[in-house]
């Protein structure tokens, strides 16, 4: 494991062979699996859970009820947002917005800045295209793109 000494790492849960690269804030309940490469400017709260050969590209934000799976790339600046934001100016304020989980399975590929919203769970083998906004659960093994983003074609494996 490699930590960068300008990288501020409260968890010691990060498996062998993990890289995590400068100015990273990975919080203290986060568990980071084996052989992955966390790059620059990347921020993992606490309530989150990445797998093994997991590569997270540059300016990734990562929020509280994220799980990613095993063998995925996440490119630059892509978000993933877990808060279900109420509209009443007043349950915000009382902390009562309620975080919705998002699930990312095996072997996905995300393009650059892509944005998925709270609640959705992305199937294994998924290839999602730069600037997607991924809006609804999505199957195993498809190509998707677009905003809102769709199932372009399913991948054939």
């Amino acid at each position: 494991m490699r930590i960068h000494k300008l990288s501020d790492v409260q968890t010691t849960s990060i498996g062998d062979g993990t890289t995590i690269w400068q100015f990273v804030v990975i919080l203290k309940g986060a568990v980071i699996g084996n052989n992955c490469n966390i790059c620059a400017n990347t921020l993992i709260e606490n309530n989150v859970v990445i797998g093994n050969n997991v590569t997270v590209k540059s300016g990734v934000y990562i929020w509280d009820g994220v799980k990613i799976e095993d063998n995925v790339f996440i490119g630059p600046s892509c978000g993933f947002y877990t808060a279900n934001h109420p509209l009443n100016y007043t349950r915000r304020n009382q902390g009562l917005e309620k975080a919705l989980p998002i699930k990312v399975g095996n072997n996905c590929w995300f393009g650059a800045d892509v944005s998925v919203m709270p609640g959705v769970t992305i199937g294994a083998g998924c290839v999602i295209a730069a600037g997607a906004v991924v809006t609804k659960d999505m199957p195993n093994n498809s190509l998707i793109a677009g905003v809102p983003a769709k199932v372009i074609k399913t991948i054939e494996q």
